[in-house]
């Protein structure tokens, strides 16, 4: 007769999991630091840059350098990563007004959706206008959301709603404006941000005939950058 294997009462021992169970564990564990990461790079990219060091946004996220390599084992990668879910809802919102059948209700609605994320969603201003030199995706993206913008200024004021001398630079001016009020509590940045955008808004229609200087040379890689320091430390 075969012998029969030994069971122990209660055995596998209680504080040990099952080799499934561990997994599952384990990425849970994982998916958790990921996530961590993402959240710590986000608000380290967004306030300090991208040249921020990687051993600090570990650092703020509680975990390892090695852990942070893991997931993310290039700067580009986790730059990728942290923003994209933002940069994909600014191309979508810009796609949607272009689909809109009315030319300046597009116009207005994509400046309002756009002022109102940059607001209230400080990845936005990361994900939409930052320059990310090793992340070739976001400079093709922010290129054709270039194109995009010029795109809605020109069918508002071929509908005869957009003032004549407008240029698609001035949308920058009107995120540089709106980016001053970022940071402020959520309820105060969303209030001033609205009141912003519906000044401005009133003053591109058509009909204004007093002359505006020229457009400056602006772009959105330009709206949100580093402060430049001084020889002596100081911003």
């Amino acid at each position: 007769m075969p012998v029969q294997p030994s069971q122990k009462p209660g055995w596998p021992p209680a504080d040990e999991h099952p080799p499934a169970a561990a997994a599952t564990r384990l990425r849970a564990d994982a998916r958790h630091n990921r996530d961590r990461i993402l959240a710590a790079a986000r608000e380290a990219f967004t306030t300090q840059g991208i040249d921020v060091p990687l051993t600090t946004i570990a650092r703020r996220a509680g975990v390892g350098a090695a852990t942070l390599y893991r997931h993310f084992p290039t700067r580009a990668a986790l730059v990728t990563e942290a923003f994209a879910e933002q940069l994909a809802r600014c191309v979508a919102v810009l796609d949607e007004a272009l689909e809109d059948p009315d030319p300046w209700h597009g116009f207005c609605s994509a400046i309002d959706k756009l002022c109102t994320m940059q607001a209230t969603d400080r990845g936005f201003t990361g994900a939409f206008l930052s320059q990310f030199p090793d992340a070739i995706d976001y400079d093709r993206e922010r290129t054709h959301a270039e194109k995009e913008l010029a795109q809605l200024v020109q069918r508002a004021k071929d509908a005869g709603r957009l003032r004549d001398d407008f240029d698609h630079t001035d949308i920058i001016l009107l995120f540089l404006a709106n980016s001053g009020i970022v940071g402020e509590p959520q309820q105060v940045s969303l209030a001033a941000s609205r009141r912003l955008v519906t000044y401005l808004l009133q003053s591109f229609q058509a009909g204004h005939t007093e002359p505006l200087p020229p457009p400056a040379p602006l772009g959105l890689h330009q709206i949100h950058q580093p402060p430049r320091r001084h020889r002596n430390g100081s911003a």
